[in-house]
């Protein structure tokens, strides 16, 4: 494979500009953008695993795995966050009078979610709150929802690893072509929600630093799990 797709443990990751990717994922599919301390436990979850593998389009998200890429690989490397590739998307002005829909961790966020859409109009918007997910997904009540109402676009907003699940289980329920972004905590950058991530921040692979500062109780345990990255390029 050239230098445009990299290969780590199956999972194909686009090394490609925004453009390129979004070309292909606006024709339907799923994309994921896996954190360093989720990727750390692919192993541990065959499930999560499987729907990375099965991804349409897999991005660098992690300035973990970048930089592990360029040491064990040689490869050359250009990250895009879910940050910054929901950030550009939203701003592609042919995409603002599509059908979205927010799939949401709670009734606040999903009120949040969609006021900020509304800010940078768009305006055609369904809000669907997720229930707690367990390892294997089944949401039949999501399914006739989607079928329903055929968005162009589901933006995935809830936590690591049982996005990537929910979005593979949607791609194989649903009777129609639908792109799908597993961004988890990205919008939530955006509203200002979480920690206070901006392009400077993204650029320089500081993410971590600002959310561990932001929540360290919350993130200090992430953090050091994703350091398991690194015995996967030896195994």
């Amino acid at each position: 494979m050239s230098d445009e797709i990299i290969n780590f443990k199956k999972i194909n990751f686009y090394n490609k500009s925004f453009n390129s990717i979004f070309l292909k994922i606006n024709k339907g599919g799923y994309l994921v953008a896996p954190a360093a301390s989720s990727l750390s436990k692919i192993y541990e979850n065959k499930i999560y695993y499987n729907s990375l593998i099965k991804s349409d389009v897999a991005i660098l998200d992690s300035g973990l795995l970048c930089i592990l890429l360029r040491i064990f690989k040689g490869s050359k490397i250009s990250k895009l966050s879910g940050y910054r590739f929901l950030k550009k998307f939203l701003n592609i002005k042919s995409i603002k009078n599509k059908k979205f829909l927010l799939i949401d961790p709670n009734y606040n966020e999903s009120i949040a979610n969609k006021n900020y859409l509304k800010k940078i109009n768009i305006f055609n918007v369904i809000s669907y709150v997720a229930p707690l997910y367990k390892k294997k997904i089944i949401d039949k009540k999501l399914i006739r929802l989607i079928n329903k109402e055929k968005p162009k676009y589901i933006i995935i907003n809830i936590g690591g690893e049982r996005q990537e699940i929910l979005a593979s289980y949607i791609k194989k329920k649903v009777n129609f072509k639908v792109s799908i972004f597993c961004t988890g905590a990205a919008i939530a950058f955006l509203t200002k929600r979480q920690a206070p991530i901006n392009d400077f921040i993204d650029k320089y692979y500081l993410g971590w630093f600002v959310r561990l500062v932001h929540n360290p109780r919350k993130y200090i345990s992430r953090i050091l799990g994703s350091f398991y990255l690194v015995k996967l390029f030896f195994e």
